[in-house]
């Protein structure tokens, strides 16, 4: 049996029809560089998320790129956030002209651990940006309530977690912003590159419009230096389209999750992912952690089982990353984690047994 990490195919022929309207519809209205398709998903998102205001993006890189500049980060600030993400995350801080600070992880969620962020904070601290990894948020009233205390801005990195959720509240609307990605493998995945900023700030929500469209509010009026940063309207049909579904498919995922947990509960050595008691989990990535990694993804492999990982080098020890001066051991949970964590096929038409076969070779590989 051959198990995909995940089956885009599968997706599309659930909803093929829907999406052809919608395309044909673009087609039809050739409105392809923002326009109506995308403002229409804007208003449905912003709902979704419980927010005020969505704005559409070309990327998730640039929601938290654009965020940042919309809120002034510039050079001379530090920005917080964790090691153990896509470096897009780090990036984005980057390109403000700002430095990335670094905390460590809690060793049971994968995210920003609270309780060493008050230390990580400078009198150059502009902002902190939590990440809801694997599709669960960060435990975000401590850090609220340390931004509170300190004057900064939350920027939730929400770029894996579509519709996760905080004691009720949704991934996004309780920071100063929060930034997703439409990347195709995701949650709520766009046929191309997209993302989207939600705030309940419409002076940040206006000024991350500006930014994206070469800093004008109106044709040849450019109030700023912006970028090209419109979400297509293409992506913005497409995206309406899914999110229609994205409630249904993310219970799908959890379901898979709880088979998971089950399945693996009988198999020493293999630590499962936690859902905190804050948590509504959509496990974008299902990742569990075990010792002996490489010999797993190995054997798995050659059982035609594809998994991934996230994220083997933390970026404190990528080489483009150098310059802080940041060695081994700096961020030991992250570190530790990076060396574990295994993501395992995860989807929402992963059958039962596809799951039970991923399962038993697990356990096969384990056992030897």
């Amino acid at each position: 049996m051959k198990v995909p990490f995940v089956d885009l195919r599968a997706q599309y022929q659930s909803i093929r029809d829907e999406i052809g309207i919608a395309i044909q519809r673009v087609l039809e209205g050739c409105a392809f560089a923002g326009g109506p398709f995308v403002a229409q998903f804007e208003k449905e998102f912003a709902l979704f998320c419980k927010s005020r205001f969505a704005v559409g993006v070309g990327s998730g890189t640039e929601a938290l790129w654009l965020t940042l500049l919309a809120l002034g980060v510039g050079r001379g600030d530090e920005v917080i956030t964790v090691p153990n993400t896509f470096i897009a995350t780090a990036e984005a801080i980057s390109f403000c002209g700002a430095k990335p600070v670094f905390v460590d992880i809690d060793n049971e969620t994968y995210t920003m651990n609270p309780a060493l962020l008050e230390a990580a904070v400078t009198p150059r601290t502009k902002a902190i940006i939590p990440v809801h990894l694997f599709g669960q948020m960060a435990d975000m009233d401590p850090i609220m309530d340390l931004a509170k205390k300190k004057r900064l801005f939350v920027i939730e990195d929400s770029c894996q977690a579509h519709g996760a959720e905080y004691n009720g509240k949704p991934a996004g609307s309780m920071g100063d912003a929060g930034c997703f990605s439409f990347y195709p493998g995701k949650n709520l995945g766009a046929c191309g590159e997209a993302g989207a900023v939600v705030t309940n700030n419409q002076k940040l929500a206006e000024k991350i419009k500006t930014l994206r469209d070469h800093g004008q509010p109106e044709k040849y009026q450019h109030r700023m230096i912006g970028w090209n940063a419109r979400m297509d309207g293409l992506q913005g049909a497409i995206l309406s389209v899914k999110l229609r579904h994205l409630s249904e498919w993310n219970e799908a995922r959890r379901n898979k999750a709880k088979v998971y947990n089950k399945l693996l509960a009988g198999i020493d050595g293999v630590i499962t992912p936690k859902e905190a008691g804050y948590a509504k989990h959509v496990y974008h990535v299902y990742a569990i952690r075990v010792q002996d990694r490489e010999k797993l993804i190995t054997a798995l492999t050659d059982k035609g089982i594809q998994c991934g990982i996230h994220y083997p080098i933390p970026i404190h020890l990528q080489e483009a990353y150098r310059y802080l001066g940041l060695g081994k051991n700096s961020f030991p949970v992250a570190e530790r984690c990076s060396q574990e964590l295994i993501s395992l096929p995860m989807f929402p038409e992963l059958t039962k047994e596809q799951s039970g076969y991923v399962v038993q070779e697990i356990g096969s590989s384990i056992a030897q």
